[in-house]
């Protein structure tokens, strides 16, 4: 001011004021949050600590703040969970499709016999075929141990070596060397051909890994070697697992338009087909499904049915059409939460509530308990490889055994193969091509 004149009040610029007091509020907000995270912690360390004291039964302090995880999480919905450390490997094993062995299916664990060795394994590596009866492992000798021991002494870390003696259907006995490895533990379970005349090709699907593109890719060229002009896909009795891995097998035979959407509280997502991933649009396809199909297979049966590449023959499907976001935190647990639903490229909903349960299927065909058992109870077994069919054919003829996989009647299956050979459903005739 100049000299003399009047004093006047100093005005602070209102946009110091809003900038001042936002500070000032988000500090508090900060704060109080700080303080109510800690009060939180206090509470849950404050009520463990008082069960840990005065409990009748000793417990310990990771497993109650376990399980106060597990029930923090679980409560969200009926998906989301959370996974402790011993659960860590299983659900490793779940989403990558592979898991730390020696890679053998056994007829008879507890007496060592070996039904087949998977492909790729240490065991197929290692020359261990159908009919081998593993007599010690490590020194010890198989008919000595507990039920169970098997299992036990074949568990090892990768490249801790094994050594056994194996006996031949024979009665030869050889000295076997392996280590255990990862193995991938097969999606697709069982294909053959249904219809060697017209080259109906069959595909069972059990769940979507990491793996599951290369074995689905192999056994379509594998069907293809044999004939296939046509194929039944079977997502019966699958519960689902990695969506982009659905997604990326609906684009083999979509080569255009939405594949599916995801809605979350804040935005909605559409995953889109591409034309250089199409390797099989116009292929004749059935899709079987039921109502333990569930989330990424019902995703891949709404692209394929909703745009009209595919008919869907069985039952309504499970309606698991919720989204799991799943994170690790370094090795100590998981927790997966649902984050967004399941849209179809139609925009129908997959997630079942009061008025919606599934997808339909466009014939529908029902199965008694009984049928439903022995089908789900194949679908879960392992067919051998191409590789092993010789060995395990002749093991059978020699000894009276059933170890080569025999389909159940199936009516649902009846109706798929009925429809690529283009007449109406009508009574099933099992012809297989092997």
């Amino acid at each position: 001011m100049y000299p003399g004149s009047p004093m006047r009040p100093q005005r602070t610029p209102p946009e110091l004021v809003f900038a001042v007091g936002f500070t000032c509020g988000v500090l508090t907000l900060g704060v109080i949050r700080m303080m109510t995270r800690d009060r939180d912690l206090e509470l849950l360390t404050a009520v463990r600590n008082l069960a840990l004291d005065t409990h009748v039964d000793e417990h310990e302090p990771r497993e109650l703040i376990d399980d106060a995880l597990a029930g923090m999480i679980g409560n969200l919905d009926r998906y989301s969970r959370y996974y402790p450390p011993r659960e860590i490997e299983a659900l490793r094993r779940e989403t990558s499709g592979r898991y730390l062995g020696i890679g053998v299916l056994f007829l008879d664990i507890d007496r060592g016999v070996v039904r087949f060795a998977l492909p790729g394994s240490p065991a197929e590596r290692s020359g261990l075929r159908p009919g081998d009866r593993i007599v010690r492992i490590d020194g010890e000798w198989v008919a000595d141990l507990e039920p169970g021991g098997v299992r036990d002494l074949l568990r090892r870390r990768t490249g801790e070596p094994i050594e056994l003696e194996v006996e031949d259907r024979s009665g030869a006995r050889r000295e076997v060397a392996l280590s255990p490895d990862h193995v991938t533990d097969p999606s697709v379970r069982h294909a053959r051909i249904l219809d060697p005349e017209l080259g109906i090709g069959y595909l069972a699907l059990t769940s979507f890994t990491h793996e599951t593109d290369d074995e689905f890719d192999a056994t379509v060229e594998w069907l293809r070697g044999r004939g296939m002009q046509g194929l039944v896909l079977d997502l019966r009795a699958n519960p689902g697992g990695m969506l982009d891995v659905a997604l990326r097998l609906a684009d083999r035979f979509i080569d255009d338009g939405v594949l599916v959407s995801t809605r979350s509280r804040s935005e909605t997502r559409s995953t889109h087909a591409t034309l250089e991933g199409t390797r099989l649009g116009g292929l004749p396809l059935v899709l079987l499904v039921d109502g333990d199909s569930a989330s990424a297979s019902e995703v891949l049966c709404g692209a394929l049915q909703d745009h009209r590449v595919a008919v869907v023959v069985g039952e309504p499907t499970y309606g698991k059409g919720a989204v799991q976001t799943l994170t690790e935190y370094e090795g100590e647990a998981s927790v997966k939460i649902t984050t967004s639903l399941y849209f179809t490229p139609a925009g129908r909903r997959i997630e079942r509530d009061a008025e919606h349960g599934g997808l339909a299927p466009d014939v529908e065909a029902e199965i008694t308990p009984l049928e439903r058992r022995a089908i789900h109870a194949f679908l879960d077994s392992y067919s051998p490889p191409p590789n092993a069919l010789d060995d395990l054919a002749a093991w059978e003829a020699e000894e009276g055994v059933a170890v080569l996989p025999r389909p159940p009647e199936d009516p649902q299956l009846r109706v798929a193969l009925d429809l690529l050979r283009g007449v109406a459903p009508g009574p099933y005739v099992d012809v297989d091509g092997g």
